[in-house]
């Protein structure tokens, strides 16, 4: 598991460029089929790939401005001053030079694409996307635009006539800022051709993507403003209820991640059309999609708009099934796995199971007590997706650090002493499970402690920023994946093809 933006690439952050070229190759050499990344959706408040600006798009900060070059959008020389490649990401420097530099190339591009041979079929494929991807393109390129425009982080905070999408203001809006929306437009061309460019690599060396799709949107989101009527917002297009977990492992006030929450009423009334598209994109993205947060397809926790915390909430049923089955019948059977962790009830349990998906198991989660034994290796089933840590745990070497005795001593029962280094034991530990996926975050194969952790839940500022050092995927690190992997029999698909 590592996210595009931990990649050491040019530019401040990862990037769909050379980097991630360079570790394919090192999955590949490690015999490892399952490359596993965060949303790639553009992040808001926060950076948090799981607080997107839309569900639909990709992040403009991952598109790589060296493939530009190649392309022949940007001179290189107007990449000499690009932020490095070590170091944790740099969002400020992103910010301010990366992203104006691709606005840059993406005007050169519509601006020369009809007079040069070599942008031409470029152009033609950009008009082709332009209408395969028009239902939620169009809306989400002015919805950026107007974003910058009024730098205000939220369009709750709009001119009147723009929040509420009257039509006049938005056809003024679109008319004024027509180039600005040309470029928002050409960006997601180019970010959509880089990734697939790099999934048809993945799947030359027999690696798939295995994609997240969060439950909820970001309230600050393209999606929200577009379809305000598919969640509970009042007459002044606030929030009423806002989605969120109760106290639990990470938290003991709980998790108010302040999206707002689905009618789903009104999205059963149109038979589920806007998550139908929604999934409809997941799959063209990823070979494997992973639904966050999938017990609140069978319930979720409902926590007022004005609570401060998650503590005062109620679980509210979702539709679950019918949802699925939906899904299924518009778009046929899909490569889902459900992201079972927390609360998990008999209830939640019946969905997965009655829709065949394949749970998740956590390693670091299982030597508490016994009654945590189900994350530990003898109480697997073949139907699972088992991990050391996820990104939200600490780093394994972090957490052994700041594990208890009890722990401790649970760990080195089960592998044999670890000599202060875990991560090796804990991953032969998954991988010679009967477990159908077994995923180690980077930050395990290179042993790094609670410095390289991606995120702390609960916690809203210092996440998503840490990215792999230069040079870090040694030879002898994809050797020694590459013999577990044999050992224990992983060096296969562990995903039949569709």
């Amino acid at each position: 598991m590592l996210h595009i933006s931990s990649l050491p690439s040019a530019g401040g952050i990862g990037d769909l460029g050379p980097a991630a070229y360079e570790f394919l190759h090192f999955l590949a050499a490690a015999k490892q089929h399952i490359w596993q990344v965060l949303p790639l959706s553009p992040t808001g408040f926060g950076n948090s790939p799981y607080a997107a600006q839309s569900a639909f798009a990709g992040n403009p900060a991952l598109i790589s401005l060296e493939i530009l070059r190649d392309w022949g959008w940007i001179g290189g020389d107007r990449l000499a001053d690009l932020p490095g490649v070590s170091g944790p990401v740099d969002f400020n420097a992103v910010e301010q030079t990366k992203l104006p530099l691709l606005r840059e190339a993406a005007g050169s591009f519509l601006d020369r694409a009809l007079d040069e041979p070599g942008l031409v079929d470029q152009w033609a494929a950009f008009e082709s996307f332009c209408r395969d991807q028009a239902a939620w393109l169009d809306d989400y390129a002015l919805y950026a635009v107007l974003r910058r425009v009024f730098n205000t982080g939220a369009w709750t905070e709009w001119p009147e006539p723009l929040r509420r999408r009257q039509p006049h203001a938005l056809a003024l809006a679109a008319a004024e800022y027509a180039r600005e929306r040309l470029v928002e437009q050409a960006l997601q061309f180019a970010f959509a051709r880089q990734w697939k460019l790099l999934q048809e690599a993945a799947a030359r060396s027999a690696i798939r993507i295995l994609g997240d799709v969060a439950i909820f949107v970001n309230m600050d989101s393209a999606d929200v403003w577009v379809h305000p009527e598919l969640f509970e917002l009042d007459q002044d297009l606030n929030p009423i209820h806002v989605a969120g977990v109760p106290p639990d492992y990470f938290s003991a006030t709980g998790q108010r991640w302040g999206n707002p929450l689905y009618r789903w009423d009104v999205l059963r009334s149109s038979g589920f059309r806007w998550w139908i598209e929604r999934i409809r994109r997941a799959v063209q993205l990823y070979d494997i999609v992973r639904l966050d947060h999938f017990r609140g397809f069978e319930a979720y926790w409902e926590i007022p708009a004005q609570e401060i915390t998650a503590v005062k909430g109620e679980w509210v049923k979702a539709p679950g099934l019918e949802l699925f089955r939906a899904l299924e019948a518009a778009l046929g059977p899909l490569p889902l796995v459900a992201e079972d962790l927390g609360l998990i009830t008999p209830e939640v349990d019946a969905l997965r199971l009655a829709l065949r998906l394949p749970g998740m198991k956590v390693l670091q989660f299982g030597f508490s007590s016994v009654g945590a034994h189900a994350h530990l290796p003898q109480q697997f089933v073949p139907a699972t997706v088992a991990y050391t840590g996820t990104h939200d745990n600490d780093t394994t070497p972090g957490w052994w650090s700041s594990a208890s005795e009890p722990e401790r001593a649970a760990v080195e029962a089960l592998v044999g002493p670890v000599h202060d280094a875990p991560s090796w034991p804990l991953m032969r530990a998954l991988q010679a499970s009967v477990a159908q996926i077994a995923i180690a975050p980077a930050q395990d194969l290179l042993e790094l402690g609670s410095q390289a952790r991606m995120n702390t839940p609960a916690v809203a500022q210092g996440n998503w920023s840490w990215r792999a050092p230069d040079n870090c995927w040694a030879p002898q690190i994809a050797w020694n994946l590459a013999a577990l992997a044999l050992v224990t029999d992983r060096d296969n698909d562990p995903i039949p093809s569709r």
